[in-house]
């Protein structure tokens, strides 16, 4: 039996695994993460290492392979844990044990350590004089300087020496030998700005509320440790009821981590854990510095720390005794990774928790397919909260169908209710938040008079335009010749829809010249404050109407919101995607439950091609299990997930033709592998984009009940890849139940 194991995790380059024999007394001992003692280098020192596979096969020579020394004695560290999750995510979703272990691990990026240095006098005012005599009579006016200066204050900044008085470090290391005084160090841990707030004051919980955290108090106190699905509708507290869960933990002792998608991790959701948890509360974000994040995570494992807020690489944090993930607006595909290994932090969440003992909540009001399918398996607890928690009416929504206003003569962005609206709102003084759709955006072709959409055959999916001239289905790749007149009413003129954010800023402003205009998508936010900027003048009503794309429609709690509209509800419904329905559905719901969270009763408009359409027609009444039941006919009936399970199988190459005939090879092998016809085959296709920086691109599908099978495909197809040459020139990445379409 051999250990293939990791020695130094706290380098940035970690790309080297070493393999040592397991000595007979440790057979059946060793596993996955546990940290160990082995003889490294020439002079054979003994160092800590991590196991991280093992195999009953040796990489090189038998007789040249070292032995493992025995297992630390130090205990299960934190570190040990993470490995062992890396193992898990390597088996899981793909990939090398390096890629899993960098994604993991921390401390991969060793930051310089920033250090408070002071200057400490170590002699009593006699002595200092005496020595101030000398460094004069010698002329030695940098020394003299210094010590004068010391003699008034005894403990001085380095950095202030350094810089006020003109001091070198020569002369200061010069006076350390002499004795004259000492270098002191401290760490001082680089941390993100959080402005000073009240503390929160206490809470008094709804009793939806109350029932949630007393379910969760009593299974913990009882030592059962669950994965909850909080099904809560906009408005209703969710964060709150986070808040009390985690505090419940902590005051056990133990530490809790907090994901929240990046576009929601915003001053107004931080400052609600600061006042409630004080400095106890550290957050991760995207703009923080290297250093700035690997001090947050040396904080969070010295026990500086009990609670991290962050996206979806906080998950990673290494606290010593974790309690509690929470995962807010958990049907977010942003907690998806786009990179190998390409994890969802949702079951590698799970999975952390079973190796800490730590309980799992999941949080949305419109939760994702696979989470509530789970909830009605019984593999996830299910805890409601069905009204909003100031008992706020839920918006009044209405529809508009856009073939009507067309036929009415209006052809502008805006129908003539939502302009009606609008003009009542800024007669108010009340604000207005217009929600761009186009998330999801692929080319697909509609009816602009029936509102018909082009889809495949085979696969309940919109059709995409591409530039050749033809529709094209990213699944399975049929294909057929672009349309110009709508098959089913002969209308002359079908086509996509092309408006984008600005256009509808400066329609608005045309339209409503007095009033005052915030635009909120990647233009305006790409510089590091923007985003923070743009929201916190409309909270402070510095703006009358808010245009954006989804950013604006994440979790933001505006009180004086009493209108939302919608445009083009149907730009994420017919995306080239069978999760267009479902997430058509969160989109709108999340939008419209942005109006009325004040003591003004909201409204929105929704303004589609496709009124009729059940995703927009259960968004209408915020109906989400009505929503839920016909979508998972769809998928049962299509075999997606989550009734079956997807693994996609993405081929890269310079050489076209090369390309074709590995997909197909691959294709036959997979079929020929699946003996008991457990799979389904779908491809190889082209997927959206076919070809990027003239490297192109094919794709293949396999379903399967089971994710397991699925997996055991993915290692068949990564040994059947190994083994042939003619795949040396290509790269084959795996992605189980993919978010998006490569």
């Amino acid at each position: 039996m051999y250990a293939n194991i990791i020695i130094d995790i706290t380098h940035e380059k970690l790309d080297r695994i070493f393999q040592y024999s397991v000595p007979p007394e440790l057979e059946g001992t060793l596993r996955t993460g546990m940290e160990v003692i082995v003889p490294f280098g020439r002079g054979n020192k003994e160092t800590k290492g991590y196991v991280v596979g093992l195999c009953d096969r040796a990489d090189y020579d038998a007789d040249k392979i070292k032995s493992v020394a025995g297992v630390s004695e130090d205990g299960v560290a934190i570190e040990a844990q993470l490995v062992a999750l890396a193992a898990w995510m390597k088996e899981s979703y793909g990939g090398t044990m390096i890629q899993a272990l960098k994604t993991v691990l921390p401390v991969k990026r060793r930051e310089n350590e920033k250090e408070k240095r002071t200057i400490r006098l170590l002699l009593n005012e006699e002595e200092g004089r005496k020595q101030l005599e000398i460094y004069l009579n010698k002329n030695q006016r940098a020394r003299a300087r210094l010590l004068a200066a010391l003699l008034d204050d005894p403990v001085l900044e380095y950095g202030l020496v350094r810089k006020h008085l003109s001091i070198t470090a020569p002369v200061i290391r010069a006076l350390e030998e002499q004795g004259v005084l000492t270098i002191e160090s401290e760490r001082v841990f680089r941390s993100p700005r959080i402005a000073e707030g009240e503390r929160m004051k206490q809470l008094s919980y709804t009793e939806e509320q109350q029932n949630v955290i007393h379910t969760f108090s009593r299974d913990y106190e009882a030592g059962e440790r669950n994965t909850y699905l909080v099904h809560g509708v906009t408005g209703s507290g969710k964060t709150e009821v986070y808040m009390e869960m985690i505090a419940r933990v902590v005051e056990r002792g133990r530490q809790a981590i907090v994901l929240i998608p990046e576009i929601s991790l915003t001053y107004q959701t931080v400052m609600r854990f600061y006042r409630r948890f004080g400095d106890r509360v550290s957050i991760m974000n995207s703009r923080m510095s290297a250093g700035e994040r690997y001090d947050q995570m040396q904080r969070a494992k010295c026990g500086d720390v009990d609670v991290m807020i962050g996206p979806r690489s906080a998950l990673f944090t290494p606290f010593p005794d974790l309690g509690l993930i929470v995962i807010d607006e958990e049907h977010e595909p942003t907690y998806k990774s786009e990179q190998t290994p390409r994890y969802h932090a949702r079951e590698t969440a799970i999975h952390r928790a079973e190796l800490s003992g730590a309980s799992v909540v999941l949080g949305s009001a419109t939760p994702s397919l696979e989470a509530y399918y789970r909830a009605e398996m019984g593999e996830y607890k299910l805890l409601e909260l069905k009204n909003r928690a100031q008992r706020q009416c839920m918006p009044e929504v209405y529809t508009v169908d856009m073939r009507r206003e067309l036929s009415g003569g209006n052809r502008s962005i805006l129908s003539d209710r939502l302009r009606e609206l609008m003009s009542d709102r800024l007669a108010k003084g009340q604000q207005t938040m217009l929600f761009l759709n186009r998330r999801g955006y692929a080319g697909f072709v509609s009816c602009r008079s029936c509102g018909y959409v082009e889809k495949c055959p085979h696969c309940d999916v919109a059709l995409s335009a591409h530039k050749n001239g033809k529709l094209v289905c990213h699944y399975c790749g049929y294909e057929k010749p672009m349309v110009s007149v709508c098959p089913v009413c002969g209308f002359p003129h079908m086509g996509g829809f092309r408006a984008g954010t600005q256009q509808v800023e400066d329609l608005v402003k045309k339209v409503f010249p007095g009033a005052r205009v915030l635009r909120m998508d990647m233009d305006t936010t790409k510089n590091k404050d923007g985003y923070e900027k743009i929201l916190a003048a409309f909270a402070n009503e510095e703006a009358d109407i808010l245009v954006g794309t989804q950013m604006i429609v994440k979790g933001h709690d505006f009180p004086n919101v009493t209108l939302v509209g919608v445009l083009a509800a149907d730009m994420s419904l017919y995306a080239d995607d069978y999760r267009a329905g479902e997430r058509t559905f969160q989109l709108l719901t999340q939008a419209v439950g942005r109006a009325g969270r004040g003591r003004e009763k909201g409204e929105a408009v929704i303004q589609t091609y496709s009124p009729e359409h059940y995703s927009i027609e259960a968004a209408v009444r915020q109906d989400y299990e009505g929503f839920y039941r016909k979508e998972i006919g769809y998928r049962e009936l299509m075999g997606y997930p989550p009734v079956r399970e997807l693994l996609a199988v993405l081929i890269t190459g310079a050489d076209e033709e090369l390309l074709e005939t590995a997909a197909d090879y691959l294709k036959k092998y997979a079929e020929r592998m699946d003996k008991n016809h457990l799979l389904t085959v779908i491809g190889p296709a082209s997927p959206s984009v076919g070809k990027v920086n003239d490297i192109y691109r094919k794709i293949l599908y396999l379903k399967c009940e089971e994710y397991g099978m699925l997996i055991k495909a993915k290692d068949r197809l990564e040994q059947y890849i190994e083994v042939n040459s003619g795949f040396d020139s290509l790269r084959v990445q795996f992605d189980f139940n993919p978010m998006n379409i490569f």
